[in-house]
Formats: structure tokens, sequence, C-alpha cells
């Protein structure tokens, strides 16, 4: 009889975990995978992939004014928000698929597994064990913590609307703010992006970011630098107030936050494996993955790293 259930136990079923799940068990290793939401993880369901779907199709508003300037003569475009959404679920649904049909040699168990001791975890009250377990559970957007936030989306909601705002506002200077900033802008919507720092995107290339920000402007953000939202009120035709730093009160339809991700570990019980966690909660793991247990190892976001 067989010490453990599985040889290999992945908690998570995003890129790291189902890459590493389908080698080890293509060399004929027994292994389960566990996924609490849609298989590919965030950058297929709510990061990378619908992101560029949504840079791709953001970008098509220009293309009637640059297409004049070389002898077409186009009609009025129009924009329908509904049939980008259900064509963009398509696609993340074949994807997806793809990504079940990888794991077709792995046992692929759809509940969250949170851990008993180091080899054994529990999933919708049944026990598994692992002779060694990887977790590659993600992270998560943060939302800042102000009077109001229960008003705040983060970028996983952005993919799913139901309808644009007239008027965004977006607290954050990173990539995926901007990002954001410009996709919605090409969309028509009104957006003011604010952040706190001098200049967005700390880190990159200053010539770059001051470029950035121009052509921005030049577009019709409203960039706002040194600012930062201290509470957000709902008012009663339904648009929200957001009140700043500096006294000041923007009036939108939509507040998003894109101010940073946090290691997804809240529910994983790491304490009942011994496993030491670092600054912001993320998992610590050595040059070849390994946490301070021996039979267990953590990847991509989790540990802050790729």
């Amino acid at each position: 009889m067989a010490e453990y259930d599985y040889d290999y136990i992945v908690i998570g079923g995003g890129s790291g975990g189902v890459r590493s799940a389908r080698i080890a068990a293509s060399y004929g290793a027994k292994v389960a995978i566990f996924e609490n939401k849609k298989w590919g993880g965030t950058c297929v369901n709510v990061g990378c992939v619908p992101k560029k779907l949504f840079v791709y199709g953001s970008r098509f508003s220009e293309a009637p004014v640059n297409a004049a300037a070389f002898g077409w003569k186009l009609g009025d475009a129009e924009f329908s928000w509904k049939t980008l959404i259900e064509n963009k679920n398509r696609e993340i649904l074949r994807l997806n698929n793809i990504y079940k049909k990888l794991l077709s040699k792995c046992d692929m168990i759809e509940e969250t597994a949170s851990f008993v001791d180091a080899h054994t975890v529990e999933a919708a009250g049944k026990k598994y064990t692992g002779k060694y377990i990887l977790v590659a559970t993600g992270s998560t957007p943060v939302v800042p913590d102000v009077p109001g936030k229960e008003h705040i989306i983060v970028s996983d909601n952005c993919f799913f609307l139901e309808d644009l705002p007239k008027r965004i506002l977006i607290n954050g200077g990173g990539y995926i703010g901007v990002e954001f900033a410009n996709i919605f802008n090409g969309f028509g919507v009104e957006v003011t992006q604010i952040y706190r720092g001098e200049l967005f995107l700390r880190g990159f290339e200053l010539e770059c970011r001051e470029l950035l920000a121009e052509e921005m402007r030049s577009h019709g953000i409203d960039l706002r630098f040194n600012s930062n939202f201290v509470q957000i009120t709902k008012n009663s035709d339904g648009s929200f107030a957001a009140e700043l730093n500096d006294g000041s009160t923007i009036t939108t339809d939509m507040v998003m936050a894109a101010t940073g991700r946090e290691p997804l570990v809240e529910r994983l019980n790491l304490q009942n494996a011994g496993i030491v966690q670092g600054k912001g909660g993320k998992i610590v793991a050595d040059e070849w993955s390994k946490t301070n247990i021996e039979n267990i190892y953590a990847i991509g976001d989790v540990i802050g790293k790729v």
C-alpha cells in the first residue's frame, strides 16, 4: 500500500501550477491539482489574455481617424461593449478547456485546498496526502483601506462589467493602472488617473515615463500626481465622490484601485504545515523554490517572484 495518496499535490491551477503538474505527470508521477476558480489562473482569466483583448479593442477607436489620412472614407463607427465581453468570455472558455486537456493525466479537483499538516491537505471535507506539495495560488488585487472601500473595484472586476461607465477614477501608478487608463480612454470613457508619487511607472526609464504622461494627457486623460483618495462616498444619483488628500473632490461613475497585489494565502492554513511567511504574507522560498519545509515548494506570485 502506498504511503501517500499522491506523489505530488499542486495547489493552484494557474500557469505555474498547471505546468508543474503536467510535467510531473508526464514522468509517471501520480498528481492531484486543486483549483477553486477557473483553470489558467490570473493570466488567462483576469490578467494578460483578456487585458490584451481589451487593448486591441480600445485601439480601434483611432482607426477611422488614421485611415482618413490614407484616403479611406469610413462610415460612422459603433462600439458594443456587450459584444466584446461575450467574445472575450468565449475565448477565455476555450483556453480554460485547453488547460483541462493539458491536465488529462492528473486528478483535477475543483475545490479549495488547505493544509492539515506538511503532507496533508483538505478540500470539501476530504483529506488528501502527498509526498511533495507545491503551492502556486498566485496573488490578488489589494483594495485600499479607506472609508467607502466597498465602492472600489479592482482589475479583476473590469473584465466582467455589464456596462462601460461614462467616467472612471483610477488610483495607482503601476503598469496595471496605466494600461486600464488607456483602455478605458480608448473606449470613450472620461478617465482620471491619480498616483501618490511624483510620476507613475516607478522603476521604468524616466524619459519613457515622461513621454507617456505627455501622450496620455494629449489623448484627454486627466493625470494627477502626488494625489491619493482618502474617502469614497456614494451619491444619491449613483455616482461617487472621491475626496483626495489635497481636499479636492472628484465626481465619477466608477472608482478603481490598481495599487498592488498581495499573495493569495489566506485560506491555505500555512501554519498547519509550519510554512514560514515573509513580508506581506509571501511564502519564503529558496532559489530552488523550496520552503522551509523539506517536501513543500512554492512558485510564482505567492512568493513574490516570477
